[in-house]
């Protein structure tokens, strides 16, 4: 297998009315919960989060959609370099408007940005991925994750967008742009 690369630059960047356009994914999976006699009573759902590079609390994989793919293929590259983990797009959460101090460039010189994030199924967590030696990850409970999240946009992805979907049975289909 070859080895995977993180992109980089920002040759390819997506830009739209002055927000740079960015794709991300909250990656969750189910594990069983046993009771003391080792039955199992019920799934409950985890969150997987990364570290930040740049400060203290926890992330969601995020990163620039680029010109030569989906927004969903965009969203699953970052699950891949950021958290190394691969999976199923499984719901649109939605778009969340924020303002970067990092991402400023001629095209977005105040660093809007417009994420669309979505929920994914982890089916594989990787043993080695391209950014493995800047992320650790942590599996969560969403309360877990609600107080560690790192950017007010991200937890309101996790409530309103996550947490409402997955309580609702997650029975809403599918529906964004590619």
């Amino acid at each position: 297998m070859s080895e995977l690369v993180a992109r980089t630059g920002r040759h390819q960047q997506r830009y739209e009315d002055g927000y740079r356009l960015i794709a991300g994914c909250i990656p969750f999976r189910f594990r069983n919960m046993e009771e003391n006699s080792g039955e199992i009573s019920e799934k409950i759902v985890e969150v997987l989060m990364i570290n930040s590079t740049s400060g203290p609390g926890l992330l969601f994989p995020k990163g620039g959609w680029e010109n030569d793919e989906t927004v969903k293929e965009a969203a699953i590259r970052e699950a891949i370099e950021e958290a190394g983990v691969q999976g199923d797009i499984v719901h649109f959460l939605g778009h969340y408007l924020f303002n970067s101090k990092t991402l400023r460039d001629e095209f977005s010189p105040e660093g809007l940005c417009r994420a669309a994030m979505f929920a994914l199924l982890v089916k594989e967590e990787l043993e080695c991925w391209p950014e493995q030696s800047l992320r650790r990850r942590s599996w969560l409970t969403v309360p877990e994750a609600i107080q560690c999240c790192r950017h007010p946009w991200m937890r309101q992805a996790l409530e309103e967008g996550f947490s409402k979907w997955h309580d609702s049975g997650m029975t809403s289909t599918m529906n964004c742009e590619d």
